[in-house]
Order: C-alpha cells, then structure tokens, then sequence
C-alpha cells in the first residue's frame, strides 16, 4: 500500500506514513500517480520531491535538466535581477549579462568550516543583468543531476553532491562527529534547508530508498547522496563478524540508517572508481603504470 498524501511505499496496516507523518486511520488508499511522460509536470513521493519530467519553475526562473544520464547539464533561464547559488567550479557556461560574484558564505569561519569539510570556501551566486539571462551547471564527474523542490524541509547532503540551489535555502556546513570523519565523508556534512530548488549530482544514477519506521539499511558511505535531517545513522563495520572480514570482502565502513525517512543513494563510488584507475596512472617513480613492452 502507498500513503495517501505522499504516495510513499507502505507496509500493509501501516497507521501513519513514516515519510511525512500523515495518520493512515480511516483515510482511503490511493494509488501512486502514474509517471509523467516527457514534457508533463508533476513530483514523484515520498521525502525527496523530485520532479518527473527533469524541468520546474522557481522564483524569478525555470529550470531543466538535459541529457539526464551519465552526462546531465543543468539548465536555468534567469529573468532579469534574478539570482540563483551554486558551487564554485559548477558553471560550464552563461550568458554574457550574467554577473558571477564569488564570496566567501558565512564569513571567515563559515569558509573555514566549509574548507575543513572538503569543500571549496567560496560560494558562486549568478545574477542576471538588464534582462534575461542563461547559466549551465554540470557536476565535476560523470553522473546524474536530480532537481529537488524543498518545501520547509532539512536534508543532509554528501559535499560532493551539491550543485546549486534556490538563493533562499539555508546551506550550513554541519559537524558530523568522529563517525562521519572514520566513514570517509571528512567531519562536516552539508544541511540545506528551507523551500526551493536544490540541485544535486550523483556519480552514476540515483537509487531511492524508503524506510518504515525502525527498518534498518546499510549503506556503503561512498554512494550517499542525501538523507532526512532528521534520521538517526551509526557508523560500523561491513561484516559484523570482524573488521579482517570486512577488509577482505572490499568493504570497510558502512553507515546503518534507522527508520523512518527515505535516502538518495548513489549507484557508483567515486573512490572505488579512482582505485580502478590507479594502476594506470604513472608511478611516484616517474615510470609508466602500465608496460607495452620492449
């Protein structure tokens, strides 16, 4: 069964939906919308409010996604005077009238924060000047952009995985404790809050995961997106059986979600990846990786 309001997956006699709270008492069940061809409008459920056809419209802008896949661009169309934030290096190209003011959010100690937890200290606002105006934003590696629209909501969301955002959402750099700083994610997490657009990038594609109330979910912390600020993770070894068995299955650390909420997760690991490579990369040495012979 799915939740009445927000469309989210159900176990069957659920009482309230743990997504977005709502009583199920008495109240009938609906089916889920059907999927928006291209070019139609609407959201899909649950938490994440991701818009099904890749395009929306924000204030003062609209917004689209193309080419979704392994190489998506975003797309806004600025009016006049109209802003939109994103993470410095995003921009792939803008319009001429296009003024990007690059500053350092939160002063001083907000860009140390931001520095500390792996990200770049500066944040880049596009303004469109005298008219309308165009800005592309494309993430650093190859994956997937996802447009979410916020409605008064908090999410916690991996560094690498903001793209920009609505002027008016919150981004403050978080600290995640020892556990986010041994799972690899370094010791701050980034929290958007607030209503508007929040792009996000994802190397591969996005798996979406919703979980009921107390149902437990690991996750290799490589492939975390974002997830509910208000959920509750601990940080443990992939094999509960030791950590020599976790290494030897080629997993270290892995985060344990407890429910409810729902996570976007990522479908490839950017570390895992760059170890893929590495053995093509020439050595410290000076010498090749790899030999073609004499």
């Amino acid at each position: 069964m799915n939740c009445p309001k927000c469309y989210a997956s159900l176990m069957d006699g659920a009482k309230f939906c743990g997504s977005c709270g709502f009583t199920i008492d008495s109240a009938p069940v609906q089916q889920p919308p059907p999927v928006a061809q291209q070019g139609q409008q609407g959201t899909t459920g649950g938490a994440f409010h991701l818009d099904l056809d890749g395009r929306g419209q924000g204030r003062g802008y609209t917004w689209s996604i193309e080419h979704q896949g392994a190489f998506a661009l975003a797309v806004l169309e600025l009016q006049a005077d109209q802003s939109i934030s994103a993470e410095a290096g995003a921009m792939v190209s803008m319009s001429a009238n296009v003024d990007l003011n690059s500053e350092m959010k939160g002063g001083v100690f907000g860009a140390l924060k931001r520095a500390v937890g792996g990200e770049s200290a500066f944040v880049s606002t596009f303004t469109a000047r005298g008219g309308a105006g165009e800005v592309t934003l494309a993430p650093g590696a190859p994956g997937d952009i996802a447009g979410i629209e916020m409605q008064n909501q908090a999410f916690k969301v991996q560094s690498s995985s903001y793209l920009a955002g609505d002027t008016s959402l919150q981004v403050d750099t978080k600290f995640g404790g020892a556990k986010s700083f041994f799972g690899g994610e370094g010791l701050f997490v980034l929290e958007v809050s607030g209503t508007g657009l929040l792009l996000v990038a994802s190397f591969g594609a996005i798996y979406r995961k919703v979980l009921r109330p107390r149902e437990q979910y690991v996750i290799d912390t490589g492939h975390l997106v974002a997830w509910e600020g208000h959920m509750q993770y601990n940080l443990r070894k992939a094999a509960k059986s030791g950590f020599f068995r976790s290494m030897m299955s080629g997993e270290g650390l892995v985060a344990e979600f407890t429910g409810p909420g729902e996570i976007l997760i990522q479908t490839r690991n950017l570390a895992a990846f760059a170890g893929l490579l590495k053995p093509f990369f020439p050595s410290q040495g000076g010498g090749s990786g790899i030999s073609f012979g004499s």
